[in-house]
């Protein structure tokens, strides 16, 4: 079939560093390509997945993040683009309202964030009209009256993700905010006398006010900061690490960096919110710590896990081919009008 999927116009597809959404794109467009779907990717100019790409900008537009014209002209422009599709895919919220009347293909779209209020009254006024995809079961859990047509956990290309030595040192992935747990993490790390690597996204006003009131100061020592990796240094940093340290300070909806952790072969030690009890099997693939000391204790217990097993994880419940399979299956379903909504 031929799948327009739409991405936000905020980072490159795939990202040059930071950009979980955008990731996931990426490996749903590449994934849908190798299985024979004729793909063409909504993106911005400066993308370089490799599947047929069109864009209103040609460069993300980054730092115009949440500005709504911008947004609605990459959404028009995606829109029309879609003429003679089988399907759209709309990564956006708002794409959804205005493809609707625009697309003469059935719209499916995936929430990639939280289900607030304002969300909830954006998905009513839809109806039964756009099928909405949740990214975990916890995720689907609160979208209160909104109908969820389906839940499809996020998938990593294993190839892309070799299977790491591990290490002695901690790390620390996501973006600096006090809901990622930087702070936390810093705090286990020193209780454990353990080294840290912390690789976050710096950009925004309020993540740089975050740094230099809560975590600046405590760097130095065992306590470093990298900043914001590109992929080939992440994957060097994750692969080579005894643990990922991930003390989520909210119901994340998925975590993509602790399935990412999981196919180098690195536990994962996380709070149980959000997805994270979905990602994490407590005593096999990682640890499920709901305080600082449990954590700190799970740092010498996760030498005893088995490498092996983190990465089956993957291969079982977050690899790719079992995205790409869910996603055409779901389609399929769409297209011939079985969707109903997900129990």
């Amino acid at each position: 079939m031929r799948v327009v999927l739409v991405a936000p116009p905020w980072f490159p597809v795939p990202p040059a560093a930071y950009g979980g959404t955008e990731a996931v794109i990426d490996t749903l467009a590449r994934g849908l390509s190798g299985a024979g779907h004729e793909v063409l990717l909504v993106t911005t100019g400066d993308s370089t997945c490799p599947v047929e790409r069109t864009w209103a900008y040609t460069h993300a537009r980054t730092d115009e993040m949440g500005d709504i014209a911008v947004e609605v002209i990459h959404l028009l422009h995606a829109y029309e683009a879609a003429d003679g599709a089988d399907i759209v895919h709309d990564h956006t919220i708002a794409g959804p309202v205005i493809g609707i009347g625009r697309s003469a293909a059935p719209i499916v779209t995936t929430n990639h964030g939280r289900f607030t209020d304002d969300v909830r009254a954006l998905y009513r006024s839809l109806g039964d009209r756009v099928p909405i995809v949740a990214i975990s079961l916890h995720h689907a859990s609160t979208a209160g009256d909104v109908p969820v047509a389906r839940v499809i956990y996020h998938g990593v290309d294993e190839d892309r993700y070799p299977n790491g030595p591990g290490g002695d040192h901690l790390a620390f992935v996501g973006r600096m905010s006090p809901t990622k747990g930087v702070r936390q993490a810093i705090q286990i790390a020193e209780r454990a006398g353990a080294p840290l690597v912390i690789a976050a996204k710096l950009h925004s006003t309020a993540e740089h006010e975050y740094f230099d009131t809560e975590v600046k100061p405590l760097l130095g020592g065992n306590i470093q900061f990298a900043g914001e990796v590109g992929i080939a240094d992440k994957l060097e940093l994750l692969g080579g690490a005894l643990a990922l340290l991930n003390p989520i300070q909210w119901d994340e909806p998925f975590g993509l960096c602790m399935v990412e952790a999981l196919a180098c072969g690195t536990p994962v030690i996380a709070t149980p919110r959000g997805a994270a009890p979905e990602i994490v099997d407590h005593g096999v693939t990682g640890f499920l710590c709901a305080g600082i000391e449990q954590a700190v204790a799970a740092i010498s217990s996760a030498t005893s896990l088995d490498r092996r097993a983190c990465r089956a994880a993957v291969t079982a419940r977050f690899s790719a081919r079992r995205m790409v399979a869910d996603h055409v299956a779901f389609y399929d379903e769409v297209r011939s009008g079985l969707v109903r909504p997900a129990a």
